[in-house]
């Protein structure tokens, strides 16, 4: 056999293996893809065309310009309340995807474990397993909104776990976390003397209540590795630009290997992310009313039709379970592509506890979210 034992074994991305069949079809209304549908404000996309122009196309450090290093970490500071040295506790990474990577191979030996609440983004597992590592997933339920308990984290803790992979705002739920709750979590944590890979991709899209980072928390920081990125929160999925904050000693192991890899990522990117972050207010608050809207109609209208979807707390992301339905995840979100043109994504793509769940991505315009729910109805009442 040509291929490795871990490549050949890993499983392809449930979202990718389904979006093909909808290639090539006509009139289909899209929620499946979790993408900003807004492009990139325009002072950002002038500033990384200037920078083209004005010759910016070399390499940056390993580590990323020191410029931006620096922005990140006063923006940290002033959002969050976590003070990093931008020297050597920041690194620019491509896109929250390699940090993630990056901190795996950096933390675990061979068969080392990470606790992954699930239903969870789809590259979770997947990266823990390329790194050498066993995944250990624990289930949370539409009962309680999705969110793992301390309970859980205590009964799974013991020997050979490293740590756990916490995603909030969530991929796919929506669900994300209040300060007690994290507080809570991070007693159970503490107990096990585990590490925290924190995943807050989405947390300027957290609509309920204000949102709290991992590393902010009592006796917390030395042990979270915050991973946060710009493709989200500031519509610049294509620009590529990630960021990991953590103990110089995590980041600068993350960075060995950034180095032999990825090198640097773009100077373009980069420069268009300095530029984002001078009006990161402004132009997340105008996003962020508009996902709010799509937001309360999408939930409301699932539920009026008796898919039974809880509102999530964050993120651009609704849950519904298609139990009315009897079907599978998968042949629901099939037959209501082929009968209806509506493009949603099994649940089953983020976990096998996910079943009986579709998520649907409301980063989309209001008019298609209508349009959308007219057809999921009709459906409905077909069956």
């Amino acid at each position: 056999m040509r291929i490795s034992k871990r490549v050949d074994h890993l499983a392809p991305s449930g979202i990718r293996a389904f979006f093909d069949l909808v290639l090539g079809m006509k009139d289909v209304i899209s929620l499946g893809v979790g993408e900003p549908d807004f492009v990139t404000p325009w002072h950002v996309r002038e500033r990384a065309i200037e920078s083209l122009e004005q010759g910016y196309t070399s390499y940056t450090s390993n580590k990323g310009m020191i410029e931006l290093r620096r922005d990140i970490a006063a923006f940290v500071k002033k959002r969050r309340h976590v003070s990093y040295d931008p020297e050597e506790e920041i690194l620019i990474t491509v896109g929250v995807s390699e940090a993630l990577d990056l901190v795996m191979r950096a933390i675990l030996n061979p068969g080392e474990k990470i606790l992954v609440p699930e239903p969870c983004y789809v590259a979770y597992g997947p990266v823990v397993e390329l790194a050498g590592g066993q995944p250990v997933f624990l289930k949370t339920t539409l009962d309680n909104g999705f969110k793992v308990t301390p309970q859980q984290i205590d009964a799974a803790a013991g020997r050979g776990v490293r740590g756990i992979l916490l995603g909030y705002p969530c991929n796919p739920t929506g669900t994300s976390y209040s300060k007690k709750e994290l507080e809570a979590l991070a007693r159970v944590i503490k107990k096990h003397d585990m590490l925290v890979i924190s995943d807050e991709l989405y947390d300027e899209l957290t609509y309920d209540f204000e949102h709290t980072a991992f590393a902010s928390l009592a006796a917390m920081r030395n042990r979270v590795i915050y991973l946060n990125g710009f493709s989200k929160s500031y519509a610049m999925t294509g620009f590529r630009i990630g960021y990991a904050c953590g103990p110089a000693d995590i980041i600068g192991a993350m960075t060995k290997i950034h180095q032999y890899t990825m090198l640097c990522a773009s100077i373009t990117g980069q420069m268009a992310a300095i530029e984002a972050l001078k009006s990161a207010d402004r132009d997340v608050a105008s996003m962020k009313k508009e996902y709010d809207r799509r937001r309360k109609f999408i939930i409301g209208a699932l539920n009026d039709i008796g898919m039974t979807c809880h509102m999530p707390q964050g993120a651009f992301y609704a849950f519904p379970s298609v139990k009315i339905t009897g079907e599978t995840s998968m042949d629901f979100a099939r037959n209501l592509l082929m009968k209806k043109k509506v493009a949603l994504v099994p649940g089953d793509a983020f976990g096998k506890s996910c079943a009986g769940h579709v998520r649907i991505s409301y980063a989309s315009s209001y008019e298609n979210l209508k349009e959308a729910v007219l057809r999921i109805e009709q459906y409905l009442k077909k069956k």
